[in-house]
């Protein structure tokens, strides 16, 4: 009976601390989002979203139309566009999201597109290399804003020298629609927590 009670007790416990940790980390990636940290930096490097019939999606879309906002404001000198091909695309996502940047009148000469990542540690990995290439050092990294705390931690640990300035008009909007990315961004952000460890 002893040993059962014991078993229960630790049980009990690794319950109590899984549940506090779960929490803890929720609030820390909700509460991270809220934080603009926008400066003058050399580029706004957006991250990738999906697209959709050859056109960004709205959550893309609303990505780009920050870093528009950040180049237009004079906190970025260049837009860095990111997102490879999807299966079955002759266009990369990072090429259509400059046709629409290019529409709203960014000039060609200030959009840089990387077009080899598929997830978002190799939307970081991929835009440092193309940020060496171009002599830029600093960043501004734009995403949604729950979406911030994981990207940030991936900046640094690609060497990327960046603040934070999530979109304020994520499509993300209803507790609804945020809950279930709030929940997805724990699962890989804890999961990239661990394996960052192993490198």
């Amino acid at each position: 009976m002893k040993l059962l009670k014991r078993l229960l007790i630790i049980s009990a416990m690794l319950i109590i601390s899984a549940f506090v940790y779960v929490a803890f980390t929720a609030c820390s990636i909700w509460n991270y989002g809220k934080i603009d940290g926008k400066q003058p930096s050399d580029v706004a490097v957006v991250l990738g979203a999906a697209i959709s019939d050859g056109e960004v999606s709205p959550v893309y879309r609303e990505r780009i139309n920050h870093g528009i906002f950040l180049y237009e404001n004079g906190y970025a000198d260049y837009l860095l566009l990111t997102g490879g091909f999807g299966e079955g695309s002759y266009k990369s996502d990072s090429a259509i999201a400059k046709e629409y940047a290019l529409s709203q009148g960014v000039p060609e000469d200030k959009i840089l597109i990387e077009e080899k990542s598929t997830i978002t540690e190799e939307n970081l990995e991929y835009a440092k290399e193309i940020m060496d290439e171009n002599g830029l050092e600093t960043a501004i990294i734009v995403s949604d804003p729950l979406h911030m705390k994981r990207a940030m931690l991936m900046a640094e640990d690609y060497g990327v020298k960046a603040v934070s300035s999530p979109t304020k008009t994520s499509m993300y909007r209803t507790l609804k629609t945020k809950i279930p990315f709030l929940l997805r961004e724990e699962f890989f952000y804890t999961g990239y927590c661990i394996v960052r460890n192993f490198r």
